[in-house]
């Protein structure tokens, strides 16, 4: 078994994994016959979700790193 823990500030940023996610819904929606529109929908706020988080966590690191770069230089 593997005991490597799931990054998910990693995982969270990700494109691919956003991408999953919508095409997971997209498929349960077209297989429970909703409507297009609606399936269209959830799409779109999927994948905005999937980029507004993905820049929040992506600002993080770099200020995060930018806060680990002026300790090591006063030091």
């Amino acid at each position: 078994m593997n005991n490597k823990k799931i990054d998910w500030r990693k995982k969270l940023s990700s494109r691919k994994f956003w991408a999953a996610v919508a095409g997971v819904a997209v498929s349960l929606m077209v297989a429970f016959n909703v409507g297009e529109l609606k399936t269209e929908q959830v799409a779109g706020v999927i994948s905005a979700v999937g980029v507004l988080i993905a820049y929040i966590l992506g600002e993080g690191m770099v200020d995060a790193a930018a806060v680990d770069k002026e300790e090591n230089e006063d030091e």
